[in-house]
């Protein structure tokens, strides 16, 4: 581990909000009735939001290459924004709660030590899908954002991560999606006009 990862790895995430954490998981210790669908949510929930890219890309079909640059973009920021994280936790390194509160309730199994927590992979994709699907498709996107707040809570209730984990991968996806997506679709509009008389004309327009 680096010397940088050991320095902000002193800085231990139960002493930001440790005690929060330990009555959300305690909260999850006694809604029993409630366990099993926030595990499938934060174990499954990641397919809702790629079926809703999917679903803006199929609309996009019928929209012009603006619509359609935009959609592509989604699924783009989806996959940057994960990458973007990915490098702040190993940066961060964060240990999991699962270590420093071993005794808290948990849902989810403790993860490997190189498995850090700050930020939280999952609530980072679930908000840089939602945002995008916001700025390209509000129909799409407001309940996408809606299921990305539920994701993150998940997060937290299964015992995975922090809530400050939480807030700061929807930072992340957000700050990640908003350049991607507004600057991208504009970006890649000409190209798709382009490409919409060519061979990949049945995946960028309706026949």
């Amino acid at each position: 581990m680096t010397s940088t990862a050991t320095t902000l790895q002193a800085l231990d995430g139960s002493r930001i909000d440790g005690g929060l954490y330990t009555t959300v998981t305690d909260f999850a210790r006694h809604t029993h009735w409630l366990n099993q669908t926030a595990l499938w949510w934060t174990s499954y929930g990641a397919v809702l939001f790629v079926l809703l890219l999917i679903a803006a890309w199929w609309r996009a079909r019928r929209a012009d290459a603006f619509a359609m640059a935009g959609a592509v973009c989604g699924f783009a920021a989806a996959a940057i924004a994960y990458l973007v994280n990915s490098g702040i936790k190993d940066l961060v390194a964060e240990p999991r709660p699962c270590r420093a509160l071993p005794h808290d309730f948990l849902l989810e199994a403790c993860p490997a030590p190189s498995d850090y927590a700050f930020p939280s992979n999952h609530t980072t994709v679930a908000f840089a899908a939602a945002v995008a699907l916001l700025l390209i498709d509000r129909r799409l996107g407001v309940p996408a954002i809606v299921a990305a707040v539920l994701m993150g809570a998940s997060r937290v209730y299964v015992g995975a991560h922090y809530p400050h984990d939480v807030i700061a991968a929807a930072l992340v996806g957000t700050l990640v999606t908003i350049p991607v997506v507004l600057a991208g679709r504009r970006l890649a509009t000409p190209a798709v006009e382009r490409l919409r008389t060519g061979p990949l004309r049945p995946l960028l327009a309706a026949g």
